[in-house]
């Protein structure tokens, strides 16, 4: 009980009211105007930084003096503004792009796409920036589609450009899946007075605690499991448990390795994951709970769940919301009509359409500098594995949604056995899947391979 009250503390009174007695003058300070201006000239300087990461591999064309990445810069800026103003007037936006605004979005993406395919690496300056412009467009897309979001939905009245800016272009970090989303989802869980930053403070210090915790237990992982090479398999001598990695076992196709050594790898990859996952996703919302954002973990005990929609819920939060977001619920609105008599047939479509098309969507636009050269194909056979991924994921989500709905609300077996055993069979099916999207490089076959060794194929 003492260690759960411990774990908890950013919740009791006594420890609340001491922070905003020794904070009090920062915390009165910080106000939400305040907390708003750091993150969005933080973001300046994001942008900034990004559009010169942007200029991808040495043999591609792109502006090599200070007046292209410069322009870059401005034409990013620029295009934020733009879709900030067309949230902000969408009723006034074509009738085409109110009815599909995200269709809209990223057909602006894919006509970059094909000037940049149908023109030369030596048609001017302009070719070079729209080449900066389209390699972070993908980092970029999911938040526009958010901005658009809010648009559609009526939420951008009292919202000034800045507030829309901070989440465009995040200085706490994240990836191209938006952490905390858009600023209206934001704004739901924004600190209006002291003890609520108080609050939101102490969780986000609690959540930097955490992901150092898990970053030791990662790396305990990495040198008592696997080894060498880790600072601590140095300390206790040299040894470990001698567990090869999931890629190396795809690698040898699971050749010369006993059964049960392969089994415990695949479930040590599983952990290692999540754990990889929580320790920068952790520090991602501790930055945004410190500026007074409490809003949700990206990984929450996804070891716990006990089936495989909870985890995938639990798992990676923001990456879910953005398929749930822009692919499950419009196809699930979509073919409310169509397929109102086969329910089950149209919560297929919509699972698919997000965890399956929609995932290998964001995934392939991830290779900018393959998308920019025109190489899709070549995209996409490089995702061949993580497409089968895909697949699995999409039918194990929809089979375990479906069989939620089949219980018609009414609980899973009791039981502390029953629940190790629900648990243990999510761990299972994750942990096979994920045979498909470790190492990018690795073929097929040899994955194929590596997963019939476990049950004793050769």
């Amino acid at each position: 009980m003492q260690l759960t009250h411990l774990m908890q503390f950013h919740e009791d009174p006594r420890v609340i009211v001491w922070w905003q007695t020794k904070m009090g003058g920062m915390l009165r300070w910080l106000t939400p105007f305040r907390r708003r201006a750091i993150l969005a000239v933080g973001g300046l300087w994001v942008c900034i930084r990004e559009s010169l990461e942007s200029f991808g591999p040495a043999d591609v064309p792109v502006p090599a003096d200070r007046l292209g990445p410069l322009l870059v810069v401005v034409a990013l800026l620029g295009m934020t503004w733009l879709f900030y103003r067309a949230a902000t007037e969408f009723s006034r936006l074509p009738q085409f792009v109110r009815k599909h605004p995200q269709l809209s979005l990223h057909s602006v993406y894919w006509a970059f796409l094909v000037v940049l395919w149908t023109s030369t690496p030596d048609s001017g300056l302009w070719r070079q920036v729209l080449f900066g412009v389209a390699a972070m467009f993908p980092f970029l897309l999911w938040r526009f589609g958010y901005l658009l979001l809010s648009g559609q939905h009526g939420r951008m009245s009292g919202t000034r450009f800045s507030d829309h800016f901070l989440t465009i272009w995040p200085i706490y970090g994240g990836s191209n899946a938006p952490y905390g989303k858009g600023f209206g989802y934001l704004s739901r869980f924004e600190a209006k007075n002291e003890e609520e930053l108080a609050r939101s403070q102490l969780a986000g210090i609690k959540l930097f605690i955490l992901s150092n915790l898990l970053l030791v237990a990662m790396k305990v992982l990495e040198g008592v499991f696997y080894g060498p090479g880790n600072a601590l398999t140095k300390m206790i001598g040299g040894y470990t448990l001698g567990i090869p990695t999931v890629g190396y076992l795809i690698s040898i196709e699971g050749k010369n390795t006993a059964i049960w050594i392969s089994w415990i790898s695949i479930y040590c990859e599983l952990v290692y994951q999540v754990l990889r996952h929580a320790v920068r996703g952790h520090l991602v919302i501790a930055v945004l709970r410190i500026f007074g954002f409490n809003v949700f973990r990206n990984t929450y005990k996804p070891l716990l769940a006990e089936s495989i929609v909870d985890f995938w819920n639990r798992y990676y939060y923001y990456f879910k919301e953005i398929m749930a977001n822009f692919f499950f619920l419009p196809t699930f609105t979509q073919l409310g009509r169509t397929l109102r008599n086969w329910p089950t047939l149209r919560l297929f479509a919509a699972v698919f359409a997000a965890a399956f098309i929609g995932n290998t969507y964001y995934h392939l636009i991830k290779f900018s500098d393959v998308m920019v050269q025109g190489q899709v194909f070549e995209g996409l056979y490089a995702l061949r594995s993580r497409i089968f991924y895909c697949f699995l994921l999409a039918l194990g989500i929809f089979v375990s949604m479906l069989r939620e709905q089949r219980r018609g609300g009414c609980p899973p077996p009791q039981g502390q056995a029953n629940r190790l055993l629900r648990i243990a069979g999510v761990w299972t099916f994750f942990a096979l899947i994920y045979i498909w999207n470790v190492g990018v490089g690795a073929p097929f076959t040899s994955r194929l391979s590596f997963f019939l060794s476990l049950f004793g194929i050769a």
